[in-house]
């Protein structure tokens, strides 16, 4: 089975050669991988202590990224070595400052998970919720690396629980231990022969709750906000701005609203721009404007969206008219402020629980939202008594960090919080 898989795999890789020449993005996924062991190479010596990180996306980063910190405390003299899978993780946080070197994972060929693992020499390593190589696990499972996977999350649909997924129930035994986010992934786990488990929630909590205590201070939004509700769209798609652009046409009260795509491609700027004539300011031309003037604001740049966040009275968060479906629902919760997506969120259980308890209103199209958006303008008691259910969701579910850590000490893969391994 590892003959075929690694044959696919091959397969894949002259394939992606060949896509590269046509779409930026596998362009960078194919460059982006050129030079990687030549980095990891020169970067760890014979004498360095290393401790390796793996997220698939930019999701995943955030969502590991207490982890990190926490881990890096702990380990202050060891090297931490971050790999991403997909350009959209790596190119944004290429230059994050936990990691001593940031890299895209090469392809899981069993030549390279050999070379990989060989030059980097990992003490330990963590897989973040999602992406199981065959041959990367294999090759830990041989070097006896411990290996744990945090915040997982399973469903019986997936290939380790049908008849046919052996091989891949085979890649699972290379974890030491699993930390999932609920009892059912447990179960399903349990149900194959993993006993290794434990629930300890989903880190993203504990990452939106530290995102309370920084400063979200943004003086253009303050700016353009002035006394005004605010509406925030975050990491949206085409498919949810074609029921958006309708709403806030039709909106003719003092609301004003933010628009952040999920990407800033020149084709959906201007699409969202030239649909708001005389109204629509952009980020990157807001020098030397008076932003008070516009209703809608577009933000065609990264990295500043949780911040504006602070800032909303009413979030719309993006994803949720496609698949695989919404996106992160737990920043702006974590603000204590409803929040509306699309129907497509039920593969997500922060933003399935959220609906439950009536902190998140999901709508299926342009009439919907529209009700949707005018009720929680409406009525100030009714908004708070959504946000409330946000705010107490996200404050509720965090110390996941915490339980992760409790085991790894009790195992003895660390030091306390108060002690240093040298």
């Amino acid at each position: 089975m590892y003959f075929l898989y690694n044959l696919i795999t091959v397969a894949a890789a002259a394939a992606l050669q060949i896509l590269a020449l046509f779409s930026p993005k596998m362009k960078l996924f194919v460059n982006g991988r050129k030079d990687v062991f030549r980095r990891l190479e020169d970067a760890i010596g014979k004498n360095d202590q290393v401790i390796w990180f793996h997220a698939a996306s930019l999701g995943e980063y955030e969502q590991g990224l207490p982890v990190m910190e926490e881990i890096r405390a702990r380990f202050p003299h060891h090297k931490l070595i971050l790999t991403f899978f997909s350009p959209s993780g790596y190119e944004v946080r290429k230059n994050n400052k936990v990691a001593h070197l940031t890299l895209y994972l090469p392809l899981d060929t069993a030549a390279h998970a050999r070379r990989f693992i060989k030059a980097l020499r990992p003490q330990m390593a963590f897989f973040i919720k999602y992406e199981y190589w065959p041959n990367y696990l294999r090759e830990l499972e041989l070097r006896r690396v411990p290996t744990f996977l945090i915040s997982g999350i399973f469903r019986g649909d997936q290939a380790f629980f049908k008849w046919y997924g052996g091989f891949y129930r085979r890649a699972l035994g290379a974890f030491t231990h699993f930390f999932v986010q609920n009892d059912s992934s447990r179960g399903l786990l349990e149900r194959i022969g993993n006993k290794n488990v434990t629930v300890s929630g989903d880190t993203r909590f504990d990452r939106v709750a530290d995102i309370l205590a920084r400063d979200n201070n943004l003086e253009f939004i303050d700016d353009f906000k002035g006394a005004s509700l605010l509406v925030v769209a975050g990491s949206t798609w085409p498919k949810d701005e074609e029921i958006l652009v309708p709403v806030i046409r039709e909106d003719l009260s003092d609301t004003r609203y933010v628009i952040a795509p999920h990407n800033i491609k020149p084709d959906q700027i201007r699409f969202l721009k030239d649909a708001f004539p005389d109204e629509v300011i952009l980020y990157s031309e807001m020098q030397g404007k008076l932003l008070s003037n516009f209703r809608i604001f577009i933000i065609d740049t990264i990295g500043i969206l949780t911040k504006i966040y602070s800032y909303a009275d009413i979030a719309y968060v993006g994803g949720g008219f496609g698949n695989p479906g919404v996106h992160n629902v737990l920043e702006p919760a974590a603000f204590g402020i409803p929040v509306v997506v699309g129907p497509n969120y039920s593969h997500f259980a922060e933003a399935s629980a959220l609906v439950r308890l009536g902190g998140c209103i999901p709508v299926n199209n342009a009439g919907s939202l529209a009700k949707a958006l005018g009720e929680l303008a409406a009525d100030s008691r009714y908004r708070a008594e959504k946000g409330s259910i946000c705010g107490t969701f996200v404050a509720m579910n965090t110390k996941a960090v915490d339980a992760i850590m409790k085991h790894l000490e009790q195992r003895g893969d660390i030091p306390h919080s108060n002690t240093n391994l040298i």
